[in-house]
């Protein structure tokens, strides 16, 4: 048994649209209570409260707010765990501390216990979710790719749509793949390049959109924005412009997302072995330094993040998992297949100009991208000339395999060891 999670879009009528809303204000208001509680204990009396603490004092504290009591017990259980989760993440230095959110910064609650709090009327497509603590059944669209047993419900309030985030519980089916080997390697200019001379031309779903979110930006700057300092409401007009800003950005945020999960459906149903790059996004899209041609770099930091190298990369990889795979990723330092030559293993530096790649030794001729991608899989097989002793190299490829292909990938690396000894 696994566990999937599935998201459906949720029409609620404007009665229980309310109830919702209602909802979703106590719960942000519990939140910040629970904060609150945190942080004047900590500096006012030197005394750390836990979350079973806080668990613990729900009890009382719901008879002291009698509108507390027509709300789940397990939901807010839910929202004082969301604290608590917060905080760990604080004293583990893996994020600020946790700050008072406003109503619309909170997004919603989750429903840990399908028995008591919530129950799905669906097979699978579309169907009615039943929130058993508000007394609404709200219809709900939308299609899982596998269903099972409900276990947990996160209802979502985001850019005025409601969602309905489920988790179920379903036996394992093993995605279809074929049986080959390609390498991968990730561009702006082409999205993906890969090993067999494929190329994935970029989309840029950002810079199409780019000249109507800017002039939406505009619009909204042009209007009354709120000033919570000085106590000050934004506009309605402001308030009209903002949601437009944030559609349109959703807008390409779901492009984006639906771009990537066709391409990386694509590669894993003719591949079950996969080999790339070590990405460090974080550090290529880092901001220039003073002086050092801020413009350019932002420019391509943007173009980096709009194509979505990690989120393609990533799902890739569950993917591979879900058909027993293997995915592979190659350390640029020590092989760097920008800069390598897949057929005689000469290294050559190169500038961003130099859009082919000509080998100086061999004479070996193909597009740069392409060119690498072809290092990255004979790396992984094995198959390249520092694994075959003519350099040498102490670091190894990180490969992570979810099943029994590993004889998959012994086979193709002697079918292409007896190639190339075959053509020297």
């Amino acid at each position: 048994m696994i566990t999937r999670r599935v998201t459906f879009r949720l029409y609620p009528s404007k009665s229980q649209s309310a109830k919702l809303f209602e909802a979703r204000r106590l719960h942000a208001y519990l939140y910040n209570a629970c904060v609150e509680d945190r942080k004047t204990s900590y500096q006012k009396f030197g005394k750390s409260v836990s979350y079973f603490d806080q668990q613990a004092a729900l009890v009382p504290f719901k008879g002291c707010w009698p509108e507390y009591k027509s709300l789940n017990h397990g939901s807010l259980q839910a929202t004082v765990k969301r604290v608590d989760f917060a905080f760990q993440r604080f004293f583990k230095g893996l994020g600020g501390y946790p700050k008072f959110r406003s109503i619309r910064q909170y997004s919603g609650w989750t429903y840990p216990d399908a028995r008591q709090g919530f129950r799905v009327h669906s097979i699978g497509e579309n169907g009615y979710l039943e929130l058993r603590d508000l007394g609404i059944q709200v219809q709900m669209r939308g299609k899982a790719r596998q269903w099972g047993t409900p276990s947990t419900c996160t209802i979502v309030y985001r850019h005025g749509n409601w969602y309905a985030s489920i988790t179920v519980k379903c036996e394992e089916i093993l995605r279809q793949t074929g049986t080959g080997a390609i390498g991968i390697d990730f561009g702006t200019l082409a999205a993906i390049a890969l090993s067999d001379g494929t190329k994935i031309e970029n989309p840029r779903f950002l810079a199409n959109a780019k000249e109507k979110i800017k002039r939406a930006s505009k619009q909204k700057r042009r209007k009354k924005a709120p000033d919570h300092k000085k106590r000050v409401r934004g506009s309605n007009r402001w308030k009209k412009a903002s949601k437009k800003v944030a559609k349109l950005q959703t807008k390409v945020a779901s492009q984006r997302q639906d771009w990537a999960h066709k391409v990386s459906t694509q590669i894993v149903s003719c591949n079950s072995m996969v080999a790339t790059e070590k990405l460090n996004i974080k550090g290529m899209t880092r901001k220039a330094k003073k002086g050092k041609r801020k413009r350019q770099k932002s420019g391509l930091n943007r173009s980096i993040l709009d194509v979505g190298w990690g989120m393609t990369r990533d799902m890739i990889e569950y993917k591979l998992s879900e058909c027993n795979g293997v995915f592979v990723e190659v350390p640029t330092q020590k092989v760097k297949p920008s800069q390598t030559c897949p057929k005689c293993g000469h290294q050559e530096k190169k500038t961003l100009e130099q859009r082919i790649h000509e080998c100086k030794q061999c004479g070996y001729t193909n597009d740069r991208d392409v060119a690498s991608a072809e290092v990255m899989l004979s790396w992984a097989l094995g198959t390249s000339v520092p694994n075959r002793g003519g350099e040498s190299s102490t670091e190894k490829p990180t490969v992570k395999s979810c099943g029994g292909f590993q004889q998959l990938a012994s086979v193709k690396r002697q079918k292409l060891q007896s190639q190339r000894s075959g053509l020297e």
